[in-house]
C-alpha cells in the first residue's frame, strides 16, 4: 500500500420517548464474568439524539497511566506535538440508515395482529449513528473504519478536522473481521503511516483517537494492556489489542497510536457495564485490518482460504499427556475431507506449532492466520506427531460453504437459503440469503442468523436440521443467534 498514497436489555438514554440507536443496539454484547454480567460494546453508533451530561454519568473513567512525554514550550510536559500532527487523520462519520424494525413476540397469532394492528409485512424504521475512520491513503481518500459503523447506512457523511464534510462510499466490507473501506473524494488529506503491531509489547505507551459520543477529535491515553486477546465473541476473526485507553460509543473505527505517531490499531468494542469505559477497551491489530484493507480494495470483499482442520487450544494436561514442552500451538481435533490438511496429510492429533517462520500461538492464532492468507498460498507448518516435530507444505484453499434450499427440506422455510455455519459463528445452520417476501421473513428471520436449535432440539448441521423439521408437522419453534442476540421465532 501507498502510505502516501443478548443478552442484555439496553438503558434508553435522553428524555422519555427518545429511542436508541439501532446501530448502537447492534453493538451489544452480553457476557459473564464471573458472577456478574458485563455488556461489550462496539463503540459506534451514538444517535443524533443522545443526550449527555453529569446525570448519565454512571461508571468513573478508569484512572490510565501517564505517558512519557516532551517538554513544550510553557516547560511542562506534553503530548500537544504529537496530538497536533495525528489527528488530522482521524474523520467523524455520521450515517443515516433503515433496519428492519424486529418482530413482537407473538408475531405468527392473526388475532393477535388484527387485535393490535399490526401490519403483515416488516416494518422500517430510521436512524442517525456516528463512528470514527482513519485516513489511510491520502492521495485516494481511502478511509479504515468498523464494518459495524456504516453497516445498513444508506448515507455516510464524513467530517475532517478542518470541518470539511464529504459524502463517502462503500469500497468493501468484512463483517467477520468488522472492518470496512469508505472512500471520499478531498484536496489536502492527512494519512496515517501504519506500524508493524506484531511488534507491539504490554506495557507500552498508546493514545486513542476518535469521536465519543459525538465529542469530535477526543484524545486519550494510557498502554497497552495485553496483545492478542481472543475467544471473546466479539467478532468472527479476534486478535485484539486491549488497552486502558480511554474508549467509549463513537470511538469504534478510531486511531490507537504509539508515540511515534504511527497507527497501531483500530479502536473496536469496550467492556463496560453500562455502556461506559472502565479501563478495558479492545483494537484490532493494524497488521490485521491493513491486510483485509489491501483485499477490500482489490476484490470488494474478503476472500478467505482455508486449510480444512478443526483445532482447539493445547491445555497444559494435554501438553503434559502428549510430552509437549510447553502449552502452545493448536491441536488438530478433526480433518475435513477433499481439503488442503487432508491432501498434505495432516492427521487428528497432531499439534500444529508453527506457521511458515512464526509460532502458532493457539487456535484462534492459526485460526485467524490462515483466514488472511489468499487462496493459492503455500504455507510450511511445523507439526509435532508422536513427540517428533516434522514440515508438513500445503497451499491454502477456497472456504466452500454448502448451502441447500430451505423450500426443499420443508415449506415452512421456503425462501430460506441455509448454509452449514461458518468457523467464527455459533455451530448450527447460518441463513445465507431469505426472500424478503417470504413467511420465514415476516417471522423474523434474517439473512446472517445462525440457526441453533429447532424445537428446542440443537441442530449443528444442515442434516441436523433436516432431521428434526421432518420429525416435525406443527410449527418450529427456531432458536436463532444474531450478532450475539438471542432470538426465538415461530415458523408455521
Amino acid at each position: 500500500m501507498n502510505e502516501e498514497d443478548d443478552t442484555h436489555s439496553v438503558k434508553e438514554y435522553g428524555k422519555e420517548g427518545t429511542s436508541m440507536s439501532p446501530l448502537k443496539d447492534r453493538t451489544v454484547r452480553g457476557v459473564l464474568v464471573g458472577a456478574s454480567a458485563v455488556a461489550f460494546i462496539a463503540g459506534a453508533a451514538v444517535m443524533s439524539a443522545f443526550k449527555f451530561g453529569p446525570e448519565h454519568a454512571e461508571v468513573a473513567p478508569a484512572a490510565a497511566p501517564t505517558p512519557p512525554m516532551v517538554v513544550g514550550p510553557s516547560g511542562m510536559p506534553t503530548l500537544a506535538p504529537l496530538v497536533k500532527r495525528v489527528t488530522p487523520a482521524v474523520v467523524n462519520i455520521s450515517v443515516e440508515g433503515t433496519v428492519q424494525q424486529a418482530p413482537m413476540a407473538f408475531p405468527d397469532d392473526p388475532f393477535f395482529r388484527r387485535f393490535f394492528n399490526i401490519p403483515d409485512h416488516p416494518m422500517e424504521q430510521k436512524y442517525q449513528a456516528a463512528g470514527s475512520g482513519v485516513i489511510m491513503n491520502a492521495q485516494k481518500g481511502y478511509i479504515l473504519t468498523n464494518n459495524h459503523v456504516i453497516d445498513h447506512a444508506d448515507k455516510i457523511t464524513v467530517t475532517l478536522i478542518d470541518n470539511r464534510r464529504f459524502d463517502a462510499k462503500v469500497i468493501g466490507r468484512d463483517p467477520d473481521a468488522d472492518v470496512a473501506v469508505i472512500q471520499i473524494k478531498a484536496d489536502s488529506l492527512t494519512a496515517l503511516k501504519p506500524a508493524d503491531s506484531d511488534s507491539l509489547q504490554v506495557g507500552d505507551y498508546v493514545v486513542a483517537i476518535g469521536n465519543p459520543f459525538g465529542l469530535n477529535h477526543t484524545v486519550t491515553a494510557g498502554i497497552v494492556s495485553a496483545v492478542g486477546r481472543s475467544g471473546l465473541d466479539i467478532e468472527g476473526y479476534e486478535d485484539f489489542i486491549q488497552t486502558d485507553a480511554s474508549i467509549n460509543p463513537g470511538n469504534s473505527g478510531g486511531a490507537l497510536v504509539n508515540l511515534k505517531g504511527q497507527l497501531v490499531g483500530m479502536n473496536t468494542a469496550i467492556v463496560g457495564p453500562s455502556g461506559g469505559n472502565v479501563g478495558i477497551g479492545f483494537a484490532i491489530p493494524i497488521n490485521m485490518a491493513k491486510a483485509i484493507m489491501t483485499q477490500l480494495i482489490e476484490h470488494g470483499k474478503v476472500v478467505r482460504g482455508q486449510l480444512g482442520v478443526l483445532v482447539e487450544d493445547v491445555t497444559p494436561d494435554v501438553a503434559k499427556a502428549m510430552h509437549l514442552k510447553e502449552s502452545t500451538g493448536a491441536l488438530v481435533s478433526r480433518v475435513e475431507p477433499n481439503t488442503p490438511a487432508e491432501k498434505a496429510g495432516i492427521k487428528p492429533g497432531d499439534v500444529i506449532v508453527r506457521l511458515d517462520t512464526s509460532d502458532v500461538k493457539g487456535a484462534s492464532d492459526l485460526r485467524n492466520r490462515i483466514g488472511l492468507l489468499s487462496v493459492g498460498t503455500e504455507i510450511h507448518l511445523g507439526v509435532v506427531r508422536d513427540k517428533k516435530e516434522m514440515t508438513v507444505n500445503a497451499r491454502i484453499g477456497r472456504r466452500t460453504v454448502e448451502t441447500q434450499s430451505g423450500e426443499k427440506i420443508d415449506q415452512r422455510l421456503a425462501g430460506v437459503e441455509l448454509g452449514n455455519a461458518p468457523s467464527g459463528k455459533a455451530a448450527g445452520v447460518v441463513v445465507s440469503t431469505i426472500d424478503t417476501k417470504s413467511n420465514a421473513y415476516a417471522a423474523g428471520l434474517r439473512q446472517g442468523d445462525v440457526i441453533t436449535s429447532v424445537n428446542r432440539v440443537p441442530v449443528n448441521s444442515i442434516d441436523a436440521l433436516k432431521q428434526v423439521v421432518t420429525d416435525s408437522t406443527g410449527p418450529l419453534l427456531i432458536n436463532a443467534q444474531r450478532d450475539n442476540t438471542e432470538l426465538f421465532l415461530v415458523l408455521r
